[in-house]
């Protein structure tokens, strides 16, 4: 599962909701009813065990969809790196593998900003 409650809780300036669950597989795309609740399910290339560092990269994937700019997640981003909030590598690394180009791209100018803090 993912959305708004795991891209709220990276404190990168998402404070999206949606009335449906959010919920990436691999077999089936589509919206659906199940035990009363809604779910919205969307075939994506995700880690089994997904990391805080590839939520970011799932937020900044989806940031129309969590109602937020690029431009305050990145804000956030670099902020939270500077903090050292999260390892630096396995961001890249989330970037690299389930990211867009620009995604990376992103990525890789707030760690480059942050890098003489992280030294």
């Amino acid at each position: 599962m993912t959305g708004p409650p795991c891209w709220n809780a990276l404190g990168l300036g998402s404070t999206a909701m949606f009335a449906v669950t959010l919920v990436y597989n691999t077999r089936r795309s589509g919206e659906f009813q199940l035990g009363g609740r809604r779910f919205l399910l969307r075939r994506v290339y995700f880690p089994e065990q997904p990391t805080a560092e590839w939520f970011i990269v799932d937020l900044l994937q989806h940031h129309d969809m969590a109602g937020v700019g690029l431009s305050v997640l990145r804000e956030g981003l670099v902020a939270t790196l500077r903090s050292g909030r999260w390892n630096r590598m396995r961001l890249r690394k989330m970037a690299e593998t389930y990211g867009t180009k620009a995604t990376l791209a992103l990525v890789d100018e707030a760690l480059l900003e942050t890098e003489a803090s992280a030294a």
